[in-house]
């Protein structure tokens, strides 16, 4: 298991880390809550219980609503064109239906492997489970992470910071397209969903690759460099 100690340490990033898993069972994920299946509940409003250590369990039969059944579970929950007429006529998400309807036509969602989803703080026991880690972030930790996923980035590489359009859900996995490649999204973009984070909040989505490559950061790079010295000196001036 990778230690994001040192990274977490210079830039004062207090929150739990949370991944996403796909497990088949809930073994190592203790103490596990689930969506209450009577009820339309978005995965972000378990936030609170994140940060207090406790995992989210969802699977294909209980995902807390459609978007992620769809997104995280493969499933389908409405037909194209209910969805095209949500996203487009109720919430005005694109300019047109067959905008839309494109984007829908070639988006991703993720197939379990296993029976269920947990998404929770990190376990080094239940590491092989591992599919993506999520920083939950101020604006300045998300522009030295953003800076961090760049550090070993060469042009020619793939983009090495993603910002797509889609759900909060969706931007826990689903738009990379390669997770054996290293690379993050920034998340929790979603307007659907933000009502449950603190207004100040961000998330960046890594693969474990990019995860690998933060946490390798050490004393020759930004994270002991005048930049984000004078960052922290000027907001400790203004608090």
């Amino acid at each position: 298991m990778n230690d994001p100690s040192l990274l977490l340490e210079r830039l004062e990033i207090e929150r739990p880390l949370v991944g996403l898993y796909d497990a088949p069972d809930t073994v190592g994920f203790e103490p596990v809550v689930t969506p209450d299946p009577k009820q339309h509940r978005c995965i972000f409003s378990f936030y609170p219980n994140w940060m207090r250590g406790e995992t989210l369990l969802i699977t294909k039969d209980n995902f807390g609503c459609g978007g992620a059944g769809t997104a995280l579970c493969s499933m389908a929950t409405r037909t194209r064109d209910e969805y095209i007429s949500f996203l487009v006529d109720t919430e005005g998400l694109k300019a047109s239906r067959e905008i839309m309807g494109a984007w829908l036509d070639q988006r991703n969602t993720y197939k379990p492997r296993h029976p269920c989803l947990f998404v929770g703080p990190l376990r080094s026991d239940t590491w092989s489970f591992l599919k993506t880690i999520t920083f939950f972030v101020n604006p300045d930790q998300l522009s030295a992470l953003i800076l961090g996923a760049n550090y070993h980035s060469a042009p020619a590489d793939m983009p090495a910071v993603i910002a797509p359009f889609g759900s909060g859900c969706m931007e826990l996995i689903t738009p990379f397209q390669d997770l054996s490649i290293p690379q993050a999204i920034i998340g929790a973009t979603d307007i659907a969903m933000r009502s449950y984070l603190p207004p100040d909040i961000l998330a960046f989505t890594v693969t474990m690759p990019m995860f690998s490559r933060l946490c390798s950061l050490d004393e020759k790079s930004f994270l002991y460099k005048p930049f984000l010295k004078n960052l922290k000196k000027a907001r400790s001036k203004r608090s």
